[in-house]
């Protein structure tokens, strides 16, 4: 089993590396299109090698996390976890409001609400889709809330990319063999060259 697993890895490591030899990504976080590109090729390395999106693995975490979570407010409390320790800010003050709506279902019920009260449950969702109508979500936007937040990550990630080419080019240059060496723009730096 451990062989398979190891040779699946193998495997989806090989489809990445050779998506990225083939594209050109330009190491510049500043410039949309170079942004754009970047999340497009990191999209097929994802698709073609079988891999999760950041929304698709947060998705999985709660999934997981939460399969056997019976009250709706230890749900809400393991999804603020989940959040806090993927790094994730409600900037929006979301989990707030879920509760004090929690609340006043649990009011209404005089109960702690469980996620097997079908009617419970109906009346909560219903003022999670008031707080989402409050806070301008649609369901139908969450595909382009998705593309936002893969942007957001690629623009990231070609941050630190150039964070890095700059720190090992100034490691280079410190060394006596360099030291005529022109500094090198990052942007023009090709990453299939380093493969």
């Amino acid at each position: 089993m451990l062989k398979n697993i190891f040779l699946e890895v193998k495997k989806k490591f090989e489809t990445a590396m050779g998506i990225l030899r083939k594209e050109k990504i330009t190491i510049d976080p500043d410039n949309a299109a170079a942004v754009e590109q970047y999340a497009k090729v990191m999209k097929t390395v994802r698709e073609k090698a079988d891999l999760f999106s950041e929304s698709q693995r947060i998705q999985y975490t709660i999934q997981t996390r939460t399969q056997g979570i019976p009250d709706a407010r230890t749900y809400l409390l393991t999804l603020k976890e989940i959040r806090v320790r993927r790094g994730l800010t409600d900037e929006l003050g979301a989990e707030a409001m879920m509760m004090d709506a929690l609340e006043k279902i649990e009011k209404e019920i005089k109960k702690p609400l469980m996620r097997n009260d079908k009617k419970g449950m109906a009346l909560l969702m219903a003022e999670f889709d008031k707080i989402n109508t409050k806070l301008g979500i649609r369901r139908e936007d969450l595909p382009k809330y998705e593309e936002q937040l893969e942007l957001k990550i690629a623009k990231a990630q070609l941050e630190e990319l150039k964070k890095d080419a700059l720190e090992a080019m100034e490691t280079q240059k410190k060394r006596e063999e360099f030291k005529d060496e022109e500094k090198v723009d990052v942007k023009s730096l090709d990453i299939r060259n380093f493969i």
